[in-house]
């Protein structure tokens, strides 16, 4: 039997006998005990920083000097209590500088919260502060992929006029319909409601349907209004009145459009509304104007009274005929701004995107629009109702 080194496939090998070997320590020099690295190099992260310069993240903009972190809402310092101790710091000493230079200079507080959202991207409410800053910075669509974030992450849906309003401004105006649309379909409250009025009205004026962005705040303000009608309303109400004229000046309708800013600007003293900035000259003028008529009204007045003093000392003057028992009204149109005011009152917000595909020709005209344009408009005033026909003397044949 041969032997086992027979039976490889090389056992018939010839062996190589003249061919010379190396050494292995010919290989590399030799090392000494200096030369070889520290125990912490032979780990697989021996070239991971050290904890102090782990620390070295995107710092952001300085903090400024007010910030509080005791002014944080509660709900997001507990919020943030799942991050170490000096990151939590960190981020809620941004959040607080966002929040308070959101109105004067958004850019800067876009940044503090983008340095937020740097440190704690996985907090809803971080996410919530960099989408309200993008949007006041006009960076809608990171203002638009950050607020979707937050209702994906707190189910929060209070933003929907905003996300709509995004649309709108990156240049999709049917998008922001149909979010509109899907928000009024799930009874938001009455402010929800003014924002996407707004945001529906801004929408048809980009699609160019001007008449059909009109009547959406027409319908928002009550229904027919008139600048008497404003009164002391609230900012919501406001900023329709506001859109509403920027509307009709636009429409050619300077006149209307003029009325509607000088109430506007004598509801608004604070000047929220920006009216007065805007249209300063104009509202100025308007008001010495109604100043003056009122001064020419008082003056009448006076006139009146001394008449009737006049009338007093002539005791034997015969009384004036009388032109009617019931009382006229020298301006025929003051009854119709009541009566349209009292109508108004009547519309619900739902008829409005009837009354808009009925403007615009999408669908015929739906009844309850018929009822409220013709049934009632010409129905007369309380109190109007016709005279009764007086009645005839009976007449006898003359007599001998």
């Amino acid at each position: 039997r041969p032997a086992w080194q027979d039976r490889r496939p090389s056992g018939d090998r010839p062996e190589r006998t003249g061919a010379p070997r190396r050494d292995i320590d010919d290989r590399r020099p030799p090392r000494t005990a200096q030369d070889r690295p520290g125990w912490q190099d032979r780990r697989p992260g021996g070239g991971r920083p050290t904890d102090d310069a782990s620390e070295r993240r995107p710092s952001g903009p300085s903090i400024p000097e007010w910030v509080d972190v005791r002014e944080l809402d509660p709900a997001v310092r507990s919020a943030l209590r799942g991050l170490d101790s000096r990151n939590a710091d960190t981020v809620a000493q941004h959040l607080v500088a966002a929040g308070g230079l959101v109105d004067d200079d958004p850019e800067l507080a876009l940044q503090h919260a983008r340095a937020a959202r740097d440190r704690a991207s996985r907090i809803a409410a971080v996410r919530e502060a960099v989408g309200v800053a993008a949007y006041h910075a006009d960076d809608f669509a990171e203002a638009a992929r950050e607020l979707r974030a937050y209702r994906r992450m707190s189910g929060d849906e209070s933003y929907r006029a905003v996300l709509a309003d995004c649309e709108r401004a990156l240049g999709r105006p049917d998008s922001a319909l149909r979010l509109v649309f899907e928000a009024l379909a799930h009874d938001p409250g009455a402010e929800e409601v003014i924002e996407l009025r707004l945001v529906e009205s801004g929408a048809r004026h980009d699609l160019g349907e001007l008449p059909a962005a009109l009547l959406v705040l027409e319908t928002a303000l009550g229904g027919r209004p008139t600048p008497v009608s404003l009164g002391h309303a609230e900012l919501g109400v406001l900023r329709l009145a506001t859109a509403y004229a920027d509307l009709l000046e636009e429409q050619g309708d300077e006149e209307l459009a003029a009325e509607w800013f000088g109430a506007i600007a004598a509801a608004d003293p604070d000047d929220l509304t920006g009216v007065s900035a805007r249209f300063g000259d104009d509202v100025d003028e308007g008001t010495d104007d109604a100043v003056g008529d009122t001064d020419d009204a008082d003056d009448a007045v006076g006139d009146t009274d001394d008449a009737d003093d006049a009338v007093g000392d002539t005791d034997d003057a015969p009384p004036a005929p009388s032109e009617g028992t019931h009382e006229t009204r020298d301006d025929p149109a003051e009854g119709l701004d009541e009566d349209a005011a009292a109508l108004g009152d009547e519309v619900h917000p739902d008829d409005i995107e009837a009354e808009v595909a009925e403007l615009l020709g999408e669908a015929p005209p739906s009844r309850a629009a018929l009822e409220f344009d013709h049934s009632r408009l010409f129905q007369e005033a309380p109190g109007q109702a016709a005279d009764p026909e007086p009645e005839r003397e009976e007449q006898h044949p003359p007599t001998d």
